[in-house]
């Protein structure tokens, strides 16, 4: 058994290990631990019983051999390489076959906080646990994990970059994974769904100069998706859409109302009316007022 920590562990009943079977709080002065899964496996008679780490997330890379893993009630039998997310306080277990390879990559919770950091729309996929079938890409885990386990095993100047950098690449690889998962989990319907929604919140907040990354997470979406879903629905990116619908906006008020520039500037949300110019000349290749001049010519004129 490895050292409980007396933390509540979500009431689950289930123990809070460090490191499965460690004596010690953490066996290494890293903030990254590296082995292979027979090391910590073979131990324990090829199973890891259920159990949470408080401060750990892991990669577990299944490079062959037969594996299942109960992750938070899900079961899943692996005979293909796969990468398995842990995060923290994730309820987990594990059965491997005598034959199994591959390697479990242990984060500290600062070094997995940084992570989710640096990865922008890739970090969701770190968040929840997730299995990620490695297909053609496995020569490339191959030699990140391999080139981890090397420098984890080594001392040389740079090492921490170079480990955090190879750890980064490979957080990177499963956001990418769990973004083309869920793509392939949306029905057609579904990101009609999603841009009637989208467009919704565009109507109420594009005065506002809402970020695209407001939307989405009002959505509870990245970006990416968010992003996705905008070109194939309508042709273009969320942005795109949102400067579409403020033009439209600027230009209805142009004509058919008798607000100065400035006021209209003002009213869809702009900072001062030299910014709303330059965006309205960028996205009509005209200035304000001589679009609402050419308006005029052609016999709209201001209610």
């Amino acid at each position: 058994m490895g050292r409980v920590i007396h933390r509540p562990s979500s009431g689950t009943g289930v123990p809070v290990f460090e490191l499965f079977g460690e004596r010690k709080t953490w066996p290494t002065p890293d903030l990254l631990h590296c082995e292979s899964i027979p090391e910590r496996s073979r131990v324990h008679d090829w199973e890891i019983t259920q159990h949470q780490h408080a401060d750990l997330g892991q990669f577990v890379y299944v490079q062959s051999g037969h594996a299942v893993l109960d992750v938070e009630g899900t079961v899943t039998e692996i005979d293909e390489p796969a990468v398995q997310v842990v995060p923290p306080m994730c309820v987990h277990g594990f059965r491997f076959s005598r034959n199994i390879a591959g390697y479990v990559i242990t984060l500290a919770l600062p070094l997995f906080d940084w992570l989710q950091d640096s990865l922008g729309d890739a970090a969701p996929g770190l968040l929840r646990a997730g299995c990620y079938e490695v297909g053609a890409d496995k020569p490339y885990i191959d030699q990140l994990c391999q080139r981890i386990a090397r420098e984890y095993g080594t001392v040389a100047p740079g090492r921490d970059f170079v480990l955090h950098s190879l750890v980064g690449a490979l957080g990177s690889w499963v956001g990418r994974q769990q973004h083309e998962q869920l793509e392939a989990e949306w029905r057609p319907g579904r990101g009609q769904q999603r841009t009637a929604s989208f467009s919704r919140l565009v109507e109420q907040h594009f005065r506002e100069h809402w970020s695209v990354a407001q939307y989405a997470a009002e959505l509870a979406i990245t970006t990416a998706q968010l992003n996705n879903v905008c070109r194939r629905s309508l042709g273009c990116t969320a942005l795109e859409h949102v400067h579409r619908r403020v033009l439209l906006e600027a230009k209805r008020n142009l004509i058919y109302t008798t607000m100065t520039v400035g006021q209209i500037a003002d009213v869809l949300g702009f900072s001062d009316v030299a910014y709303f110019s330059r965006f309205f000349r960028r996205m009509q290749r005209v200035s304000p007022r001589d679009f609402r001049q050419q308006q005029a010519s052609d016999g709209r004129t201001p209610a």
